[in-house]
């Protein structure tokens, strides 16, 4: 089976507008999560990672994007700067163009006086897919994934597949969600929005903290277009637990079963991953489900981290954003800490990350769940 690559990558989020950018402010302990009083999103004070007033319109340089929502500039910032790190042609019909989301346009619905007249088709995936494609020449019909938050995950997954298949030789994977009334106010009628910034796994956590960003990632198997150092995309897998439309397995065993096939494929064992980047979204079942899905996989040992303390829960884009953070950590050989834990709140002994760490390792594994009981991992190489 021929490896496939990443070859570049892009995180546009409120930590910045590039990889590097983000994966500094990262690694010094910053968070883009800080308490907002937009009361056009929610009548009380919350706390969520969001875009400062002006900070995207900045990334624009002398392109103007004010004939694109905010969800489509913030895909159309992150490919761009993805694209501009690689040679290849996306336009030479060996390219898939895969797009990832969970709600998409969905801010269109809320800006309308009267919902009968939102703009139905610009609301639609595969239109805005289109719409973004379009802005890079692309003309081929760009595909759509979205499966709650397990989306940009399984988009890195399907891009694999697709070139595996040899239908083509390269893809083009992006990811993006935004902070909208909608979005919010469906998590707070679960009464699953923390009170304070996330805590993920610990035993204080109030629950999820949301937040808004994009990450793009550029695949090929061409070996030509395979820079030093590249990371090697391993075996991934899914499941669904088929528990509850919104809360997770009790038992974590399906979860723990993606975790081990994403292995079994790669040819692993649990000793070999340095590191487990974990969903951690911070709620109460997510976290618990979590913990006892790595004691089914045998992950217990290894060190585990959750980012949704820097970035928030970016739902489609979290898959991404994570994994884009989780393969810079990998380079550097460096455990990124889960912040705001601070004592273990799950009945399996995880070994949650909260200081910074450095060691050698040359796998690390990124597992995602999400509403209707999804649940994908992948493993990840130098």
């Amino acid at each position: 089976m021929k490896p496939v690559y990443v070859v570049a990558d892009n995180i546009i989020s409120p930590l910045g507008r590039t990889t590097e950018e983000n994966f500094s402010n990262v690694s010094k302990g910053q968070s883009g999560i800080r308490q907002h009083n937009n009361k056009a999103l929610w009548p009380a004070p919350f706390y969520a990672a969001m875009f400062a007033e002006g900070q995207l319109e900045s990334y624009w340089n002398e392109d103007s994007l004010e004939n694109y929502t905010k969800f489509e500039q913030l895909l159309v910032l992150s490919v761009q700067n993805a694209l501009d790190r690689t040679p290849i042609n996306i336009n030479d019909g060996r390219t898939a163009f895969i797009v990832s989301t969970t709600k998409g346009n969905i801010e269109l619905l809320e800006q309308q006086a009267d919902p009968a007249n939102a703009p139905l088709q610009e609301m639609e995936l595969f239109h805005t897919a289109k719409k973004v494609a379009a802005y890079f020449g692309y003309s081929a019909d760009p595909i759509v994934v979205s499966n709650a938050c397990i989306s940009g995950l399984l988009a890195i997954l399907t891009a694999k597949r697709l070139i595996l298949s040899g239908r083509y030789d390269h893809a083009v994977v992006t990811g993006a969600d935004v902070v909208t009334q909608f979005v919010l106010s469906g998590f707070q009628s679960f009464q699953a929005v923390s009170s304070e910034p996330c805590r993920p796994f610990d035993a204080e956590r109030k629950g999820v903290t949301l937040g808004e960003g994009a990450g793009t990632v550029i695949l090929t198997c061409k070996e030509e277009y395979v820079p030093e150092h590249a990371i090697r995309v391993g075996a991934g897998a899914v499941s669904n637990d088929a528990n509850h439309i919104s809360g997770p397995s009790r038992t974590g065993a399906e979860l723990g079963e993606a975790m081990q096939r994403a292995l079994s494929g790669t040819g692993l064992s649990s000793a070999d991953i340095g590191f487990v980047s974990a969903h951690g979204t911070a709620t109460l079942y997510n976290d618990e489900m979590e913990s006892k899905a790595l004691q089914v996989a045998g992950l217990l040992e290894r060190p585990v981290n959750s980012l949704k303390g820097y970035y928030g829960h970016t739902l489609g884009a979290a898959g991404l954003i994570e994994t884009i953070i989780g393969m810079h950590a990998l380079q550097q050989q460096l455990v990124i800490p889960t912040l705001g834990f601070e004592t273990l709140g799950v009945s399996e002994p995880v070994q949650v990350s909260n200081q910074l760490k450095q060691f050698a390792m040359q796998h690390f594994l990124k597992t995602v769940s999400g509403f209707g009981g999804c649940n994908a991992a992948m493993v990840f190489s130098k």
